[in-house]
C-alpha cells in the first residue's frame, strides 16, 4: 500500500469514528461543526458575592485616603493663600 492509499484509509476510519462519537453524545455534527468550543461556565457561586478586602486592608486603605485627601486640601489651601496675595 502507498502513503496516500493508507492517508485516506485513515481519513475515512476518523471520519467514521467522529460521526459515531457525534451519534453516542446525541449531537449533530453541523452542530458540532458550528459550536468550537462550549461557553465557559461561570466560575462564581450562586448568592451573595463577598468582598476581597480584609479588615486590615480596609484599614490600610482607609489610611491611605485620608492621607490623600489632606494631601490635597494642604495644596488647595497654599494655593488659595497665593491667589489672595
Amino acid at each position: 500500500m502507498d502513503i496516500q492509499a493508507i492517508v485516506a484509509e485513515l481519513k475515512r476510519e476518523r471520519s467514521r469514528l467522529t460521526k459515531a462519537i457525534a451519534a453516542l453524545e446525541g449531537t449533530d455534527m453541523r452542530k458540532t461543526a458550528a459550536k468550537a468550543s462550549p461557553a465557559p461556565e461561570s466560575q462564581t457561586p450562586t448568592g451573595k458575592k463577598r468582598g476581597g478586602l480584609t479588615e486590615k486592608g480596609r484599614k490600610r486603605l482607609s489610611e491611605m485616603m485620608k492621607k490623600r485627601w489632606a494631601e490635597t486640601k494642604k495644596k488647595q489651601a497654599s494655593a488659595s493663600k497665593a491667589g489672595k496675595e
